[in-house]
């Protein structure tokens, strides 16, 4: 017993740009749902007869692998994927793209799908397949969209090539994938033994920098040792790239570094834009600490401005999805229905979707305007209660079990002072400025996004 789902999504662009976009190495990593992703074992061939794509993954609690092989293809029109082995009796998923006599494109999604035991397993199986694939294309879909009309906003500009520091962290990963759908060119900078020698190779020839490396500010209490390990990955590390830009030949055109809201410090109720001043150095403790990293941080990426090159500070707030941060941090306590507001919830979060920071970060690689501070938050920021609030009503769980700022303190220590109860009530003013459109600006709409709601 089979059945045959199809999705269509109209797009801006025409369907040989939606082919290219498919085309490119990085496109199924963005199509990978970031509320469940899976494991590419194996993938190869491109689109054509042949390709082969093994993945592993979850149905419910049963991991499983899977294994499909391109078996039909018609160059920018269509191409097809058959199931060789997996969870499926039968699964045959033929891709689409048509072109509309008003201009723009349809992308159409056809599955025909069998699920296996017959009559039991569509009786017992139907509704969960029918749901995940509602879900999933959901998903794919909008990213595609989003893609698209980003990348078709600087269409008319040549492609980059962008150095990026930091290449296996989060938002590195999430850009480059995105980065490679438009045709630009990734080049991961390695670093040397003691974490500060530059890649002086990746950086001959880019045209940008994007520098995200640093050492984890949430990740574990602030011993002295840790504490000196975070200014020297941020603080030291730029001044090395820096000094490194200036022995080019050809250096990039701008240079886009990494930074934090946590240079405001602690502000309470007061709204915060790129023209507030740093936060007060206090005892050089928790947000003071964090205040003074990222102002010295900051003072070494500028120094690149009297190279002749554009520096955008990159003030990020905090970034949502499944894959870490904060999201998934909290994504176990809220699930159980344990979840709540910290340290009474008054405190405001400033926020941010992945999708917006890397679409933001692409934003200001191409726009000469945008330079010096930065502020990669939405512009909507919520206290922590209504952070709370929200995330329990996606997950359709309960949150109202409130932590403590003691018991944070008590478990992390000075960490928690400078990341967690700091109260910061940040707009993305520079951003708005200059033309950037949020794709989620509002909170539940991205964690439905995020976690497949």
């Amino acid at each position: 017993m089979g059945r045959v789902y199809t999705r269509r999504v109209a797009l801006p662009v025409s369907a040989a740009e939606v082919w290219k976009w498919h085309e490119a190495p990085e496109a199924f990593g963005r199509l990978n749902p970031a509320w469940d992703p899976v494991e590419v074992v194996e993938r190869s061939g491109g689109l054509g007869v042949g390709a082969r794509t093994v993945i592993r993954m979850k149905l419910g609690p049963v991991p499983q692998q899977w294994v499909a092989e391109h078996t039909a293809c018609e160059d920018g029109r269509m191409f097809q994927d058959t199931q060789t082995s997996g969870p499926f009796s039968r699964w045959v998923h033929t891709h689409r793209f048509l072109d509309q006599p008003g201009g723009g494109s349809v992308l159409e999604d056809e599955v025909d799908y069998a699920l296996p035991m017959g009559f039991l397993g569509q009786a017992f199986g139907g509704p969960f397949a029918q749901t995940t694939l509602q879900r999933l294309f959901d998903y794919r879909h909008r990213v595609t969209t989003i893609d698209l009309e980003r990348h078709a906003r600087f269409a008319d500009r040549p492609k980059l090539t962008v150095a990026v520091s930091g290449a296996s962290g989060l938002l590195a990963t999430a850009l480059k994938a995105f980065l490679g759908t438009g045709g630009h060119t990734f080049r991961a900078m390695k670093r040397g033994q003691n974490g500060i020698a530059i890649d002086v190779a990746a950086l001959e020839g880019a045209d940008a920098v994007v520098h995200l490396a640093g050492a984890g500010v949430a990740e574990g209490r602030w011993t002295d040792q840790r504490k000196k390990e975070i200014v020297e990955s941020r603080v030291s590390f730029t001044r090395a790239l820096v000094d490194a830009l200036g022995t080019l030949k050809q250096r990039p055109k701008v240079l886009l570094s990494g930074s934090a809201i946590g240079i405001y410090g602690e502000r309470g109720d007061e709204v915060v834009t790129e023209a507030s001043a740093p936060g007060p150095r206090g005892d050089g403790r928790g947000a003071a600490f964090l205040s003074k990293v990222c102002e010295d941080w900051e003072a070494e990426g500028l120094r690149a401005q009297k190279l002749g090159i554009r520096v955008g500070l990159l003030r990020t707030g905090v970034v949502l999805t499944t894959k870490g941060g904060a999201l998934k941090e909290l994504l176990p306590p809220f699930k159980a229905g344990v979840g709540g507001p910290i340290a009474g919830g008054k405190q405001w979060m400033s926020w941010i979707c992945l999708e917006d920071t890397i679409g933001a970060i692409h934003h200001a690689l191409f726009t000469d305007s945008l330079e010096g501070p930065i502020n990669l938050v939405s512009p909507n920021p919520v206290t922590n209660s209504e952070f709370s609030k929200t995330l329990g009503r996606v997950l359709s769980r309960p949150a109202v079990v409130p932590v403590p700022a003691f018991a944070l303190k008590l478990a992390f220590g000075e960490m928690a002072e400078g990341t967690v109860l700091p109260s910061l009530r940040v707009q993305p003013t520079a951003l708005e400025k200059s033309g950037f459109t949020f794709v989620h600006p509002q909170l539940e709409q991205c964690l439905r996004f995020t976690l497949g709601k």
